[in-house]
């Protein structure tokens, strides 16, 4: 039977007997020296005869001082250091309360649960795996993620092990991107754009798992076929390199070839236009010429016909080496060979050349001049025989 309940004549836990209801209420020093007597019961000895022997009585100051000792201790233990790469994340009773920065901060210990995380530091993970490209070939792809925390929150209250999810969707982006592309672009000159594409593929996931994870960087740090045949794919690298630098040695080759063709063409076509200016404007002066010997000779026909003449004469014969002289006498032109008696004393200067002399002395000039006298005299005397006899 309860001890509240009617007819029980036992003491109820604050010292008094019969029912509660008909009494006031419990004399606080009653209160207080049952606690006492619990707490003397707590630290005392019994005695053999069931008496408490030795007893340790403590006064109500003393429970007092260890109360406030005890509520000064419990609160001194809720004291705690963050440091300024971190941040505080607190529970209270189980359920997110805040998230504190830097600084000494204080919780209720058994109350609240406090998860220090650092959000500066940069962390690392390597994934390595053997997958398969676009166009059905094998390659082994090793990668290093760089993140660090951006929520602590989500950090560490919205998935158990963060890290291992990192993992897992690291795994999975490479395998979509890689999988999407061509093994040359893998192994070779895609490698940039396809850290890059694993990067913004895998943040998405990151943000979809709501990790509080932000991905700084994604190299690619190896990238090649299997070991296996690893010698033909470096054959096939070596050749297409050497594809790559025959074209560019004929791209040299045609940025060279091409200008200097184009300049020839460009100096051709100014010649042309240059001749034919030439030759038209040529033309107009000859008109010109034409048209004021044409007046000319309508005023004085005879003079000028002889005047054409003359000029015509003398622009042949200056470039001739014959020399024609016309005897007033005779009607015969005489012919003079200059040309010979000129590659005469030209041998004569040749001859002499070994000799270290290479010009004419005077005893020459006079000799070819006397040879020059002598056969016009020979000619003029001929002259004059013949018309003579023919009187």
């Amino acid at each position: 039977m309860a001890w509240n309940e009617p007819g029980d004549k036992k003491s109820d836990p604050w010292g008094s007997s019969g029912n509660r209801n008909d009494q006031g209420p419990p004399d606080l020093d009653v209160v207080f020296k049952k606690i006492l007597d619990s707490l003397n019961g707590i630290f005392g000895k019994k005695g053999p005869s069931g008496s408490s022997g030795g007893d340790l009585k403590m006064s109500p100051a003393i429970v007092v001082g260890l109360l406030i000792t005890l509520a000064i201790g419990y609160g001194l233990l809720g004291f705690y250091q963050v440091d300024a790469q971190e941040r505080a994340v607190v529970l209270r009773l189980g359920k997110y309360f805040e998230t504190n920065g830097p600084g000494l901060k204080h919780n209720w210990p058994l109350v609240d649960q406090v998860e220090k995380i650092n959000v500066s530091r940069v962390r690392t993970h390597t994934s390595q795996g053997v997958m398969l490209t676009e166009d059905q070939n094998i390659v082994d792809v090793t990668i290093v993620v760089q993140y660090d925390v951006a929520n602590p929150q989500d950090f560490a209250l919205q998935i158990r092990e963060p890290e291992v999810t990192l993992t897992h969707a690291t795994d999975s982006a490479i395998r979509h991107v890689v999988g999407s592309a061509e093994m040359t672009a893998v192994i070779s000159e895609g490698r940039e754009a396809l850290g890059q594409e694993i990067q913004e593929r895998l943040q998405a996931y990151i943000d979809g798992y709501r990790s509080g994870i932000k991905i700084i960087k994604v190299n690619v740090e190896n990238s090649q076929a299997p070991r296996q045949v690893q010698a033909a794919f470096d054959d096939v690298i070596k050749a297409r390199e050497d594809e790559q630098r025959l074209k560019n040695q004929a791209e040299a080759y045609s940025n060279g070839i091409i200008p200097e063709a184009r300049g020839k063409a460009q100096r051709l076509l100014e010649e042309a236009s240059a001749y034919k200016e030439r030759v038209v404007a040529e033309a107009k002066g000859d008109a010109d010429r034409f048209l004021k010997l044409l007046a000319q000779y309508r005023k004085a026909p005879e003079v000028t016909r002889q005047r054409l003449y003359i000029d015509s004469v003398q622009d042949v014969m200056s470039s001739s080496s014959k020399v024609m002289v016309d005897v007033a006498s005779g009607s015969n032109i005489m012919y003079l060979p200059l040309d010979r008696l000129g590659q005469a004393a030209g041998q004569s200067l040749v001859n002499r050349s070994g000799s270290g002399s290479s010009e004419m002395t005077p005893g020459e000039v006079r000799s070819i001049a006397d040879q020059v006298i002598e056969e016009i005299r020979a000619r003029q005397s001929s002259t004059d025989r013949a018309s003579g006899g023919s009187r």
